[in-house]
C-alpha cells in the first residue's frame, strides 16, 4: 500500500509522439516513483492514428485532452501540454512530472520544472534529441519497457567480457564507485546509483540485460560487493568497492 508521504506525481503523455502499447507498462514504471495523481494524454482525438489509444485511456483511466491542430505543420499539442504542465506546477501540488514524448520541444519546460525543485522524469524513445534528455532527472527509454525478442537491442544480458569492452560504461562505473567511496574504498549502491543517473539520465540496468544495478555491477566482475546488515529486520545495505581499489593505510 503506498505511503501517504508518497510523491506525487503528474504524468502528462504526448500521445502524437507515442505508441499506445506503452501505456499499461509505462504506469507500471511510473510507479516505482510515486503515485500518479494526475494521468493526460494530449492530443488531436478526432484524428483516426489516435483510435488505438481509446482501449489504454479506458483501462488506464488516463484523461484525454482535446487539441485540434489550428495550422498545418504547427504542433498544437506540446503547446497545450507545456500550459498544462506550468498550471500543474504553480498548484504546488505535485513533487515531480513525467513527461512522455520524444519531441525536443519539451527540453525547456523539463528544465523550467527542475528549476522549481521538483523532479522529472522522461519517457521516450531511442531517436529523442539529447538536450531532452540532459534536462530530465532520469530519463527511461520506452522500448525497455516494451521489448520484444526480435528488436534490434535484445534484453538478454550481456556477458563479463561483453561488459569490460564497454569502456563507457566500465569508466561510468568505477568513476561513480570512486566519486562515492569513503576512505576504504567501499561505496553504498544507493550512492552510485545517485552519482550514475545524474551523469547520465538515460543510464539504465535494462539496456544491458539486468533488471538491477547491483545485478549489472556483479555481472562485470570488476567490482567486490559486500552485503552488510542495517539492523534487525531491515534490508541489507549493499556496498561497492573496485577490485583494484587498496585499503586506505591506517595509523
Amino acid at each position: 500500500m503506498a505511503s501517504e508521504h508518497a510523491t506525487k506525481l503528474a504524468v502528462l503523455i504526448d500521445a502524437d509522439n507515442a505508441q499506445p502499447t506503452i501505456a499499461e507498462p509505462l504506469l507500471a514504471e511510473v510507479a516505482k516513483y510515486g503515485t500518479a495523481h494526475v494521468k493526460r494524454a494530449y492530443g488531436d482525438w478526432t484524428s483516426n492514428h489516435l483510435k488505438g489509444w481509446k482501449e489504454q485511456l479506458l483501462t488506464q483511466s488516463i484523461q484525454p485532452i482535446q487539441q485540434f491542430g489550428y495550422t498545418s505543420g504547427k504542433n498544437a499539442t506540446d503547446s497545450a501540454m507545456i500550459i498544462d504542465a506550468m498550471d500543474l506546477l504553480y498548484s504546488g501540488r505535485f513533487d515531480g512530472f513525467c513527461i512522455v514524448s520524444s519531441d525536443s520541444d519539451f527540453t525547456r519546460l523539463a528544465a523550467r520544472i527542475r528549476e522549481s525543485g521538483l523532479i522529472v522524469y522522461g519517457f521516450g524513445e531511442r531517436k529523442t534529441p539529447d538536450p531532452f534528455v540532459a534536462a530530465c532527472d532520469k530519463f527511461i527509454y520506452t522500448d525497455i519497457l516494451i521489448a520484444k525478442p526480435d528488436e534490434e537491442q535484445p534484453l538478454k544480458p550481456r556477458t563479463a567480457a561483453q561488459l569490460k569492452q564497454d569502456s563507457s560504461l566500465v569508466n561510468l562505473l568505477r568513476n561513480a564507485v570512486e566519486a562515492a567511496s569513503d576512505d576504504d574504498g567501499w561505496a553504498t549502491l544507493s550512492g552510485v546509483g545517485s552519482i550514475v543517473t545524474k551523469q547520465r539520465p538515460n543510464f539504465d540496468a535494462r539496456s544491458y540485460g539486468y533488471n538491477k544495478l547491483s545485478e549489472l555491477i556483479t555481472a562485470t566482475t570488476l567490482f567486490e560487493i559486500d552485503r552488510r546488515s542495517s539492523g534487525e529486520g531491515r534490508p541489507k545495505v549493499i556496498y561497492v568497492r573496485n577490485k583494484s581499489k587498496k585499503p586506505a593505510a591506517r595509523d
